[in-house]
């Protein structure tokens, strides 16, 4: 198996990261050039215990002409071209690099150009999630990549958040945890806003409505368990088709600015109505890309999902499952878990994180990758 770790910018660049990543034996890695606001713990930092990214920005040079979203650079950074600087760093220490970017995602320009987010069918704006179905927001995607990209050398371009985020994701301090069953969730999470009903062919105003009462009897029942909803498939199935025409625009309008030959990676859900970092992916995604990324950081079902993927998809296409060893709770036996990822059909490992995982987590990340070049 392949084995790409990821990275933000700072961490790369902080003395001792190229050794030690390549000590660990990771085959790429990826370098977050455009990533949401965050706070990242810098547990191999002499100097500092974290990094306070306290809006989404651009790790890259910000010029020239670019519509009415243009992002943010990152005064935290050190320097305006940080994802640049560490992209050569790893070329320098014979490291492959990635690019890593993150598209929809960006709760700055949600908020300053609330016209352009994904609404839902209460008419409540989602400032988190910029909507593929907005030609302005294909248009910072696709100006976003090619800046990203410009004058480097780069082994993968990993895409995510490349299609529509929704209800349920991490907001400042969320409170919405366990509040909704999936079948609202994911009705929460259709956009309504007027571009995405402009695609439906469909009265609008009557199919918010629509979707806002069947909202409610759901919430209504108590059942936190509910996976389906009661509205007409065929209803469903035109609100699932305009959001996979939009998805697959915006993925159309980033490809095309990317150089002949890079190889393409793209973060993604079997599960069409999947929304968020890892979007569902269209009838037309696997037909642009080299690999598609699963979320693998819940054990009992990320072989599930690889099996599942493996059957469904090309076979020029390479499965990847993302999993992490930061998470609060670490995964018992890390090596046997890669081994029964690799088993149902894994080609690829993608290790979250390099720079999150300090010295207490790093035998974690040896371990998997260990495992993964076994298989």
């Amino acid at each position: 198996m392949k084995v790409t770790g990821y990275a933000y910018p700072w961490d790369v660049l902080e003395d001792g990261f190229a050794s030690r990543a390549r000590d660990l034996g990771v085959d790429e890695v990826a370098v977050a050039l455009s990533y949401h606001s965050a706070r990242a713990a810098t547990p191999w930092s002499p100097s500092r215990t974290a990094v306070v990214a306290r809006h989404a920005a651009f790790y890259r040079p910000v010029s020239g002409e670019w519509g009415p979203l243009r992002p943010s650079t990152p005064d935290w950074a050190g320097s305006d071209d940080s994802g640049g600087e560490a992209v050569r760093l790893l070329n320098k220490a014979g490291i492959p690099a990635a690019a890593w970017i993150v598209l929809t995602h960006n709760s700055q320009l949600g908020y300053e150009h609330p016209d352009l987010v994904v609404r839902n069918c209460f008419g409540e704006a989602y400032p988190w999630a910029l909507c593929p179905a907005q030609p302005a927001v294909r248009e910072y995607a696709a100006k976003l990549t090619a800046e990203a990209v410009a004058g480097l050398e780069l082994s993968s371009v990993i895409l995510e958040a490349c299609g529509p985020l929704g209800a349920v994701h991490q907001h400042q301090h969320e409170k919405t945890d366990g509040v909704w069953a999936p079948a609202v969730a994911r009705l929460l999470s259709i956009c309504c806003c007027d571009a995405c009903a402009a695609g439906w062919g469909l009265d609008a105003d009557t199919v918010r409505a629509q979707l806002a009462n069947e909202i409610r009897r759901l919430i209504a029942t108590g059942d936190l368990g509910l996976t389906a909803d009661g509205l007409p498939p065929s209803l469903t199935q035109k609100l699932l088709s305009a959001r996979q025409m939009f998805t697959d625009k915006l993925r159309a309008a980033v490809l095309a600015q990317l150089p002949g030959g890079v190889r393409i990676v793209l973060h993604g859900a079997l599960d069409p109505w999947v929304t968020g970092a890892l979007p569902g992916l269209t009838p037309a995604a696997p037909d642009d890309v080299d690999a598609v990324v699963l979320f693998g950081w819940a054990p009992a079902t990320g072989a599930d999902a690889v099996a599942a993927a493996r059957e469904a998809l090309p076979e020029r296409v390479a499965i990847a499952s993302y999993i992490t060893a930061v998470a609060a709770a670490p995964v018992p036996d890390i090596a046997a878990y890669v081994g029964e990822l690799a088993k149902a059909g894994a080609a690829e490992l993608h290790l979250y994180h390099l720079g999150l995982a300090g010295p207490g987590r790093w035998p974690d990340l040896r371990t998997a990758t260990a495992a993964a070049h076994e298989n």
